[in-house]
This record gives C-alpha cells, structure tokens and sequence, in this order.
C-alpha cells in the first residue's frame, strides 16, 4: 500500500508523548529540587557566612589611631606635642589603574618621588578598604586644589590626622628623638592589631625608647556606607585611649643654657643629680630639627644632615667616644687609696718626666721642670701626670681595669635611652679580644692618665662623676620622672629604685678625692683656677679638667704657643665637677671635641650649666655668703695647662 493510505498510529502517538511529558516533568522536578537543595544550602548552611559578607559591603570597620603621649619637661615646658593637620588618603581597592591616578594626582597636588615610594611600600600591608596615607600635612593651597578636583579621582580623600611636632626642635633633638612612618622593619615586629590605623611609631631617642607608654590603644569606628562605598551614618564607635604622657626629669632653662654655652661648638654635655640618678641637662652640639622627619625628610634634607662634616645626627652625649685624659685622674687616686697601695699622705716626686725602671723612654709631666714633691690631693689638684703613672704602674692594668667598672667606665650607663655606646676600659684582655697583640707596661703607664686605649661617653663620665659626688653610691642616670594618663588624672612619679651599696669602702678615701677636686678650683694653682669658675658662685665647686691629645706628638717638645686655634686642632678638652661640694646636688661632665685646654675651655661652660642651675633652685644663696676662700700655700704656676 502506498504511503497515503498508510492509518496513523494515534496510540502510540499518545504513548510517546506521555513518555516524554513524564521526562520534562521530572527534569522540571529535578531542577526544582536541585534549586531548592542550593537556596536551602545557601539560605540555612552557610547563612553566617554570607549575612557577614552582606554586612561587610555595606558597614565599613574604620581604625581610630589613638592619639600619642605628650612629653614635658620636669616643669610642663612642652616638648612633644600633637597637631591637627591633614594628609591625602587612597582606598585602593577603589582605584582600578594606580600608576595611572598618581600621575594625574601629582599635577593637582605635587607628589614627590618619596611621597609615592613610600605610599607603594605601605600599600603592602594595608587592610581591604582601609585608606593608606599617601602625602602628608597639606598645605591650604594644595587641600584648595584637590578640592576642586577631588570628582576626578574617586577613592582618594583628605583626611584629618594628628601629627608629631617638637616645639623646641634642635634643643632637644638628641633626647626626645623623633617620630617617623612605620616601614616594613617596623612591621615585622609590631601587633598589628595594637597598631591598626597608625603610620607613625617612634624611631629615636624617648619616643622610642618608651614606645609601649606613648602609643595608647586605637579604637575604632562602624560605618553604614552605600553602593558607591560613601560612609551614610556611624553605627558604632569606641574612642581610642591616648598613651601617657611623660614627664622628663630634665630642665628646659639649663638645656637651653648649655647648648647657648657652646656657641656652636662641637660637644656634649651631661648634667645630673647624684643624689637619684636624675639627669638635668644632655646636650648635643650641634643638632638638627627633628620634626624634618616626622612626615618624611627628603633626600636632599637628608644627605646635607648625614654629609655635615659636623655630624649633627650623631649623639655625642650618649654615643660620642673620647679619650678622657685627666679627668681620670680622681678615679685613679682613689683606687690607689681603695686598693692599698697608697695613702693621702705618700708622695711622689715630679721632675718632669717618668721613666719605667729599666726604661729609656721618658713620659712627661704638663710642667716641663716638673711639679716637685706631691701627694694625692696636690697631684689632683696640679693635674700632675708622675703621681699618676707611677700609680698606674704599680696596680697593674687588670687592677686598674676591675676597680673603675664600679663607676660604669666600659659599660653601659643604663639610662633610659636607646644605643648607648660602651666606650672602651681597656686592659690587657680587651686587648687580646680587639687586637690580638700583649700589653706593654707603657700602655698602663697612659691609661693612668685617661689616655692611649680609652674611650668614654661624656653620659659615662657623668654618671661616674655623679656616683663619686655621691660618696660611691650608684644612680642609674634616667630621664622619665613621672607618669600621667590623660589630662583629668594625677600625675604619677616614678618610684625611686633600692639604694645600691657604695664602691667606696672607705669614706675618707673620698674626702681625699674631693679636697683635691676642690682644689682644682679654688686653689691658685688649680688647672681650673685662672678660668675663675669658683668666684662668684655660691657653693663650693669641686672638679677636675682634662686635656686630652687627639693625636700623638712626633717629637719630645713641650708646647708653649699660645695660639687657641692650633691648641683645639691637637686637643680635646674635658671638665667634670660637682656642687655643693660637702653635699652634691648636681654633678656635669662637658667635652670640647676641639679645645685648646680643659680649664680655659671646657670650664666655663660648665659654670654656665651650673648657673643655670642655681637660677631654678627655690632658696638659692647669694653669691656672696658661701664662695670657698682658696687655699695660699701655692704661688700661681703659669704652667697649670689644663
């Protein structure tokens, strides 16, 4: 039969039809379940995950930086403060092409080569959607710029912050230190949580040293934001607690006082109350204006800093090393009389010259025809160099050596201060240690007189000055006096540490020491007398100058030029004294890195610091009731050098 009288097969038509409508409906089924089993995973099992999420798109977590400590003086002069200012901030999960903006950025507000070197580096450790600071302290000018154009980049924003500043700059530069941008040495050991939201962190000086008070803890803030990212309203905020402030122990009016002593010439001085260890005055000259650094020193800031042949970076009151010629000299008399080979009364004699027994090389005395017959507190006194070496010869460097690192020479003071210098108390195991050569009997010969391998900071000498002032007794030297948490609390003093032991076994081994100190002053034929730092001042002063050699002489003449400038080529000049005498208050060391003599030099910047002194005690004496009256029984000796 053809095709056309073919019947259609109805049935199997509805068959097949029912069996594919069974097929779409279970597929539809199927679907449904498979959509249903997604939204019941997606609703139900991971409903935290996700309801996090949502909120994380529309409420922002903001870090509030808390604000830093101030620092004062020991009477409120304010040395570190906080400063409103404002900076540019980039959210650069907002920015799609980086390089591309800054480029555009920077014809709107000048962007140095070091502003964005430093914003790529923090951008390596930023959190999602947190601002990175990208150019700090705006002027009004350039937040005027960017506010006309701030439609042009979205994503960045100005923003205001509190910045370090130190009203007195320079004189306090080497104390206070510096605050400066966090960078990734920082990084590696801060609590990132403890310091969300901060870009500054203390670098030098008590801003680093007393980080932890300083920095208080951030808190943070809960901000609704829309679609495009914009904050609507707070939700919720916790205020960051501001660190502590501290109160310094030193005193503003005698900083000031001895770094305009100096006129600008290269040194240190060191000012502390032997009574507690509590420093009154650290200065270096010269110095440098560290607020340079608080938002980024530029390179040419920074090379013409780090090139002056000056060195004003280098912290010579804590790291500066120098040979401390014969300001050694009271230590070394009373470690003769501690240790037992010698007694006030024993004299030597000084012709001149000292020869080692068995020796032809000759170790001279200032005094060309020599000081004659002398004992301790004369030898002090004159400054006389054979008393010395024939003392130092007897002990022994290794004597020598364990009986002045009772008063911190080789060691660190301890102050509150961070990279404090060793300096060098040799002996012959240092030796051995550094050079890996003997010991000669004529190095022992020089030590006793503060030359040859030695080496202190003038906060060491200080600090052994102050310990001597005080009879022996140990004061670690510290600069934080007190505490104060936010301006509504108390302010709070440190408490004073256990009194430690004197290294003085007998007190008059002391009072030795200190009539020859006395007399380095008051006595016409003092190293300090011709300078007059005694007259006029109300309390007796007590010291000892220190001439020592920067470099070696080539042949055996005495120098008698008067020429102050060759004089300061050859020499570095030393002063340490105490006042009152009978009962010290104050205990200085001063260095000239260039002065002609210790007595003519570096003296009468000590009386300065000294009046300065007198000027902030309450019941000061008038300068006519307690001058010492000097001793007569020496003429005046044109050759008392130092």
């Amino acid at each position: 039969m053809s095709p056309r009288g073919t019947l259609k097969d109805t049935h199997g038509e509805v068959t097949r039809f029912g069996v594919r409508a069974l097929t779409g409906f279970a597929l539809i089924v199927l679907a449904l379940t498979v959509l249903a089993g997604r939204f019941w995973f997606l609703q139900v099992m991971r409903h935290d995950e996700f309801s996090t999420r949502s909120l994380a798109n529309s409420v922002h977590l903001r870090h509030l930086p808390p604000p830093r400590g101030l620092i004062y003086d020991r009477n409120g002069v304010l040395l570190a403060d906080n400063v409103p200012a404002f900076r540019l901030d980039v959210v650069p999960e907002k920015i799609k092409h980086m390089d591309a903006m800054l480029s555009r950025l920077s014809e709107v507000v000048p962007l140095s080569d070091d502003d964005v070197a430093r914003f790529k580096q923090s951008l390596k450790a930023h959190r999602p959607f947190e601002s990175v600071p990208l150019k700090f302290h705006l002027s009004e000018e350039e937040m005027d710029r960017f506010a006309v154009n701030a439609w042009k980049f979205p994503g960045v924003d100005i923003a205001p912050y509190l910045t370090r500043n130190y009203p007195l700059g320079p004189q306090f530069a080497h104390v206070i230190g510096y605050v400066a941008r966090i960078d990734d040495k920082d990084l590696g050991h801060l609590d990132a949580d403890r310091y969300a939201g901060t870009t500054h962190i203390g670098k030098t000086g008590i801003e680093k040293y007393y980080e932890d008070r300083l920095h208080g803890t951030p808190g943070y803030e809960l901000v609704e934001v829309n679609a495009d990212q914009r904050p609507q309203r707070v939700l919720e905020r916790v205020a960051p607690k501001a660190g502590q402030n501290l109160y310094l122990s030193i005193d503003a009016r005698i900083q000031k006082a001895a770094i305009d002593a100096f006129a600008g010439r290269p040194g240190a001085a060191v000012a502390i109350d032997p009574r507690n260890g509590e420093v009154l005055a650290m200065v270096t000259v010269p110095s440098f204006d560290p607020n340079l650094f608080v938002n980024g020193i530029s390179q040419p800031d920074y090379s013409a800093l780090l090139h002056d042949p000056d060195k004003p970076l280098l912290n010579r009151a804590l790291r500066g090393g120098y040979p401390p010629g014969s300001t050694v000299k009271p230590f070394m008399g009373l470690a003769g009389l501690e240790l037992g080979f010698r007694k006030p009364s024993d004299t030597v004699l000084s012709t001149g010259t000292f020869y080692i027994p068995g020796q032809s090389r000759g170790y001279r005395d200032d005094q060309r025809y020599g000081a004659g017959t002398v004992n301790l507190v004369q030898a002090i006194t004159q400054s006389v160099n054979t008393y010395f070496y024939s003392l130092a010869l007897q002990m022994g460097m290794e004597r020598i050596d364990r009986y002045l690192s009772k008063f911190g020479f080789g060691g660190k003071t301890g102050i509150d201060l961070p990279a404090e210098s060793v300096g060098v108390l040799p002996s012959p195991e240092w030796k051995r240690k550094t050079w890996n050569k003997p010991w000669y009997a004529g190095e022992t010969v020089i030590a006793g007189i503060g030359q040859g391998y030695w080496v202190v900071t003038p906060m060491q000498l200080a600090y052994a000055v102050a310990m001597l002032a005080d009879g022996g007794v140990p004061h670690v030297p510290h600069l934080l006096r007190a505490t104060r948490d936010g301006l509504n609390a108390p302010v709070v003093p440190l408490a004073a540490p256990p009194e430690a032991p004197s290294a003085i076994k007998n007190p008059a081994d002391f009072e030795a020491v200190r009539e020859g100190m006395i007399g380095v002053v008051n006595d016409p034929r003092g190293t300090a007398y011709q300078a007059g730092i005694g007259r006029g001042f109300p309390y007796v002063i007590a010291g000892k100058t220190g001439t020592a050699e920067r470099f070696s002489r080539k042949g055996d003449e005495y120098i008698t030029t008067t020429d102050k400038a060759f004089l300061a080529a050859r020499h570095r000049a030393w002063f340490i004294c105490f006042t009152p005498a009978e009962q010290p208050r104050i205990a200085v060391a001063v260095v000239l890195e260039a002065g002609a003599w210790g007595g003519t030099d570096a003296a009468p910047i000590a009386r300065k610091i000294l009046d300065a002194w007198l000027a902030t005690q309450a019941n000061a004496p008038r300068a006519s009731t307690l001058t010492a009256s000097a001793p007569q029984d020496h003429p005046v000796s044109a050759e008392a050098a130092e």
